[in-house]
């Protein structure tokens, strides 16, 4: 199945979630972390609150707090903050702390070579998927280098709509309604056929493929955890061919990598491998 290739909505575009917080404060200072994106080095008070949805003087209150807490850096000659070194450390630690990873990785790492492709592991997160890992077989040049951590529009790729293939009606329907937000009319029309025959794809052959950058064919696999995260498992590669082409190809390689990091994890147990 081919994507669209519309574009991705920007970073201010993306449509902010609700839900029930039972901590104000905390909720909304996770939310100026948030709105750090690449591409988005310093940020402003006033940049802040337009993309948080939060007022001028709640957001200033929050910088200092997280200036003072060592998550946010204080230029003071642009007048704007950048996140600080202990949000890496988090990410690390989350990574170094996975047992999915533990398992899943030396697999990943093994398919790649054998097959001179991507592989990567990525979770669902808002209308994003987020990268947990990335194995990258560069044949040629490439502009674009996708690394853990990286975020990916949940409803352009292959591991965004292999994702909302597991999802029930109606939290898939409201993911959707939220998403659709940051589209017209026109543009989304598209895209939402894009997904459905994806999700069609998913529960027929228990895969998708998409083509949302030129010149790249990813196909993914639901990975549905025992703990019951549900993750998505891709493959992908730089080729000029027709994308169905490709799955064929590939496609028993990715469901053979799924079964085998499947009975990694389940072996490993919440502790991950020894």
């Amino acid at each position: 199945m081919a994507a669209s290739t519309s574009p991705e909505p920007t970073a201010t575009a993306r449509p902010r979630f609700g839900g029930v917080s039972q901590n104000r404060s905390l909720e909304r200072g996770l939310e100026i972390l948030r709105a750090f994106r690449p591409g988005t080095d310093l940020l402003g008070n006033g940049e802040l609150a337009d993309r948080t949805g939060l007022s001028a003087a709640t957001v200033s209150r929050l910088t200092q707090t997280l200036v003072t807490g060592g998550f946010l850096e204080h230029d003071r000659t642009a007048r704007a903050y950048r996140l600080a070194a202990p949000v890496l450390s988090l990410g690390h630690a989350m990574r170094s702390a996975s047992p999915v990873l533990k398992a899943a990785t030396p697999l990943m790492q093994e398919l790649s070579l054998k097959l001179k492709v991507n592989v990567g592991l990525a979770a669902a997160d808002r209308s994003d998927m987020i990268y947990l890992e990335s194995i990258r077989y560069n044949r040629r040049p490439s502009l674009r280098t996708i690394v853990a951590g990286q975020r990916v529009p949940m409803e352009l790729t292959s591991l965004g709509r292999a994702y909302l293939a597991t999802r029930a009606a109606p939290e898939r329907d409201a993911l959707l309604a939220t998403i659709r937000q940051g589209y017209r009319s026109a543009t989304w029309k598209p895209v939402g056929a894009a997904i459905e025959a994806a999700m069609a794809k998913v529960h027929a052959e228990d895969y998708c493929a998409a083509s949302w950058q030129p010149g790249i064919v990813a196909m993914a696999t639901p990975l549905r955890l025992p703990q019951g995260q549900t993750l998505s498992l891709n493959l992908s590669l730089a080729v000029d061919e027709p994308v169905r082409q490709v799955a064929r190809r590939y496609v028993r390689a990715l469901l053979a990598l799924k079964a085998a990091v499947g009975r990694a994890v389940a072996l490993a147990g919440p502790s991950g491998p020894d």
